[in-house]
């Protein structure tokens, strides 16, 4: 294995562990935000139910598939549409959640890229 290549490797655990790490803290904000923390409604919202779709990549970000931080990039770009809705139209503290949820979703995206970037790197070094 040259240097190039042992730089890269640290930086594809960091980008994975980024990526898990923001989508998990999505989820959670999402039902926090719905059930207890500014519920649209007292005593929680079916808008909880709208962080099952980011529960399904988190089998594939897990087993490090290619594919799932591929399709997590666009999937992400929905919850960051809601959230800047939600940040210009909503009160505090919902307002302030939904701030949150943008720095969480731009994170997400930012990690799904720079992992697929750096392991197409490292995957076309090996050739």
């Amino acid at each position: 294995m040259n240097t190039e290549q042992n730089d890269t490797l640290p930086w594809v655990s960091t980008t994975r562990l980024l990526a898990v790490g923001s989508l998990l803290a999505l989820i959670l904000l999402g039902l926090a935000w719905e059930l207890y923390l500014a519920p649209l409604r007292p005593g929680g919202s079916w808008l909880a139910l709208k962080v099952l779709p980011l529960c399904l990549p988190l089998a594939g970000l897990l087993k490090n598939r290619m594919y799932t931080y591929r399709w997590v990039s666009l999937l992400v770009w929905l919850y960051f549409t809601e959230a800047v809705v939600r940040a210009a139209s909503d009160r505090p503290p919902s307002s302030h959640l939904a701030l949150l949820e943008a720095a969480l979703c731009l994170t997400l995206f930012v990690a799904c890229v720079l992992h697929v970037r750096l392991r197409l790197k490292a995957s076309h070094r090996k050739n």
